[in-house]
């Protein structure tokens, strides 16, 4: 077995979603669903993850003495949830689409409305917060990384990668699980985009933060970056000085090849690279990051 070897500058990776259901898989790549013989496709393909994923798993591969801990984000949720279509119906009782936003004022004026009327006032008051905030509106996404699905389980390439790196460093990757509460979008590992009150899972995660803040540089990738790598990176960016005032944002290293956004919000994408960036962060390509 290969001797670790330690850098004298610590270096964590954090990989954010890296899950099947966000990347863009070739059919090879896609097993027979056991009910049905058809084929299994992703879910929310993200164009360009799956090439996001191989490169990442190299990156991995080639430093594997030089990282000296994983952290893997994943996106875990129910079938019913707040952002899957089986939890709204339109005003003449038809399903929503996926890819639908929704806002609160269509809820009160009729156009949408939570298929359990129970719901409503709490669904209500979510919707309002999460406006309040102008990071995100609710979004209707197709069904995705329902827990235990093979859509919920890591890129192949990637959890190759971490199992090698397990191995010969001697150590285990940490798993973070994120959006089991059907109530709340849980975009960001560090916390959900509203805490439900009832859920301290969906709170500020300040154990995982203080975990990524003993690292001199934090290497991250992931998917998508439209959404649950730029909400993570700008939750770390604005908790993080606060729990440790002698943390930085020029810690923070970006794989700008080893993430993309969702089709349709490359805007976002670039907004969140250029803003992060102006704040000190580092933009790095996977094959070019000095060790």
């Amino acid at each position: 077995m290969p001797q670790t070897t330690r850098s004298p500058v610590s270096t964590q990776l954090l990989i954010i979603d890296p899950q099947n259901d966000f990347c863009d898989l070739p059919d090879d790549r896609c097993p027979l669903d056991a009910r049905t013989g058809q084929r299994v496709a992703p879910a929310l393909p993200v164009k360009g993850a799956h090439a996001d994923m191989q490169r990442l798993a190299r990156f991995i591969g080639k430093h594997c003495a030089r990282i000296d801990g994983i952290t893997v984000t994943l996106d875990s949720h129910q079938r019913y949830d707040v952002a899957h279509p089986s939890f709204w119906q339109r005003r003449d009782g038809s399903e929503v689409p996926p890819f639908t936003p929704i806002l609160a004022k269509e809820v009160r004026d009729g156009s949408y409305a939570p298929r359990d009327p129970r719901a409503l006032q709490r669904v209500l008051a979510y919707m309002d917060a999460l406006e309040t905030q102008g990071r995100y509106v609710l979004m209707v996404w197709p069904v995705h990384c329902v827990i235990g699905s093979w859509g919920h389980g890591v890129h192949a390439d990637v959890l190759a990668a971490c199992d090698e790196w397990q191995v010969t460093q001697r150590q285990a990757v940490r798993n973070v699980f994120k959006g089991m509460s059907p109530w709340t979008e849980h975009y960001s590992a560090i916390k959900a985009e509203v805490p439900d009150r009832d859920d301290p899972e969906t709170d500020v995660n300040e154990r995982l933060l203080r975990d990524l803040a003993k690292a001199d540089r934090l290497v991250v990738g992931g998917e998508a970056s439209s959404h649950c790598v730029r909400a993570t990176v700008e939750d770390i960016v604005h908790f993080l000085p606060k729990l440790s005032p002698d943390w930085t944002p020029q810690r923070l290293v970006l794989l700008s090849d080893c993430m993309s956004p969702v089709q349709g919000f490359e805007r976002e994408h670039a907004a969140f690279l250029d803003s992060m960036h102006t704040r000190g962060v580092q933009l790095a390509q996977s094959s070019e990051l000095p060790f």
